[in-house]
């Protein structure tokens, strides 16, 4: 059953939306204030949240900052209520976070519709991330398609494209994740986390598939000895570029270049 977490100070509006979200199957809880509703996702974890933005204590501002702390209740879809049709105040809340707005008064259907389309919005991210992450994870022996894969995962979606920008830029430097996370002004931990939430891996594997990825295209495109090219990628050791490679695609850097650089001349012969 469906979760859904109702935080809102006015009494009548509350129990209506908890009377009526009950009839149609949900699961619900509520919270009269914003504090309150903070603890109960961390005791709950929601598969949604409908949250008012004007409450005593802490407002709904307030509340999706303080989820978006934390990895495991960003990614919660998060549904404002207000009173305002206000311009700016969607805007920022929009720039927070927020997945949806609704306007007092709305109608049953646009409160049925504003969380369907959330969750069904849910569904199929974590279908397409599990699916692209099963794909990438399995060798392949063609370069372009597995950063094809590697940039969609991560540049079409907007709490990751970031991430991937910076990746690209500095994949080559030796990068870890704090430095990552420094750049976008997160803890470490966060943005392990928030990786690992929507991908169902790490941050930092996710760096070094993009370096052993590369470091598979020079093999085969070009004349650099193995040094040259570990050392191209920032790593600072021959024998940590060895144990990475050899995770990723079973074997060796040198037996991996000669049996395929084969096919990869034989190709490009074919061509001309």
């Amino acid at each position: 059953m469906i979760k859904v977490l109702i935080i809102e100070d006015e009494q009548l509006t509350r129990e209506m939306l908890l009377d009526y979200l009950e009839s149609e199957g949900f699961e619900t809880m509520s919270a009269k204030n914003g504090r309150i509703g903070v603890q109960k996702v961390h005791e709950h974890r929601p598969d949604l949240a409908i949250c008012d933005i004007m409450m005593p204590e802490l407002d709904g501002y307030g509340v999706l900052k303080t989820l978006h702390q934390n990895p495991t209740t960003a990614v919660i879809p998060f549904i404002f209520l207000t009173g305002k049709s206000n311009k700016a105040e969607i805007r920022q809340g929009m720039a927070l976070g927020a997945s949806d707005y609704l306007i007092k008064p709305f109608t049953p259907e646009e409160l049925l519709g504003a969380i369907a389309a959330q969750l069904k919005k849910q569904a199929i991210l974590k279908q397409w991330f599990a699916f692209e992450s099963q794909r990438i994870s399995e060798f392949t022996s063609d370069q372009t398609d597995e950063f094809t894969n590697f940039s969609l995962l991560f540049s079409t979606c907007p709490q990751l494209k970031k991430i991937f920008n910076f990746i690209e830029t500095h994949y080559h430097e030796s990068i870890s994740s704090r430095d990552v996370a420094k750049y976008l002004g997160f803890s470490s931990a966060y943005l392990t986390g928030l990786v690992r939430n929507q991908t169902g891996e790490t941050l930092n594997r996710w760096i070094v598939r993009r370096r052993v990825t590369a470091a598979r295209d020079l093999l085969l495109k070009t004349d650099e000895s193995i040094q040259q090219i570990a050392i191209a990628l920032g790593y600072r050791s021959i024998n940590h570029f060895f144990r990475q490679f050899r995770e990723y695609y079973g074997t060796s850097p040198q037996a991996w270049r000669k049996v395929n650089r084969r096919h990869y001349i034989f190709k490009g012969r074919q061509a001309s």
